[in-house]
């Protein structure tokens, strides 16, 4: 691994290629802890999330923001605390591709509509960002039982895209086989002729 040292930050390469950046600190015996940095490792321990310093540190800074404190007190109404959290995690992860406009956005929207989809936060984020318009989107007010007249996230469900059918196959049908089985079938009969003068 190779470090640089910028006048504000402290980039780590891979080769060219940058795998980490941390502020560049000024006083001695101080840290700078990076959430993203932990995610896999608390995925498979998310009972250490809640203390973690690297979230406290993210709190501190504004990049865990009030929508992701809702999204997972949701997750974990909905899932409980071990699998809620891990939900959260899971949206997290989604950060090293997408912009966190786009997830808060995306985040606000599934809570709207009281999901907890991960995959439903990533195709929210991604509609956010390419600007998708709302006809994209069915939201189903009558799933598990509530009435239509119910607010939004009483049992509400979202389907994010329609259904799209594939055009039909321009290829013409399989070609008629029976012409080549015909021209096979004299060749057959003469193998089982011989098989048959073998045997005797």
């Amino acid at each position: 691994m190779r470090v640089k040292l910028r006048a504000n930050e402290l980039w780590v390469f891979d080769g060219r290629k940058v795998v980490a950046r941390h502020p560049r600190l000024t006083r001695r015996y101080t840290y700078h802890d990076f959430v993203d940095h932990y995610l896999e490792i608390l995925l498979a321990k998310p009972g250490a999330f809640a203390g973690a310093s690297a979230l406290a540190q993210a709190r501190a800074e504004g990049g865990f923001t009030k929508v992701h404190e809702a999204f997972w007190a949701a997750a974990k109404t909905r899932a409980g605390d071990r699998e809620g959290t891990r939900m959260l995690i899971e949206v997290l992860l989604l950060h090293r591709q997408l912009p966190p406009e786009a997830l808060v956005a995306a985040m606000e929207i599934c809570l709207r509509v009281g999901s907890v989809s991960t995959d439903l936060v990533a195709i929210e984020a991604r509609k956010a960002m390419e600007g998708t318009d709302a006809d994209d989107a069915e939201l189903l007010t009558e799933a598990d039982g509530a009435s239509p007249d119910a607010p939004a996230g009483a049992g509400a469900q979202v389907i994010s895209l329609h259904a799209r059918r594939l055009p039909p196959d321009p290829r013409s049908a399989l070609p008629d086989m029976s012409k080549y089985d015909r021209l096979l079938s004299p060749v057959a009969g003469r193998d089982s002729q011989t098989q048959k003068g073998h045997g005797a």
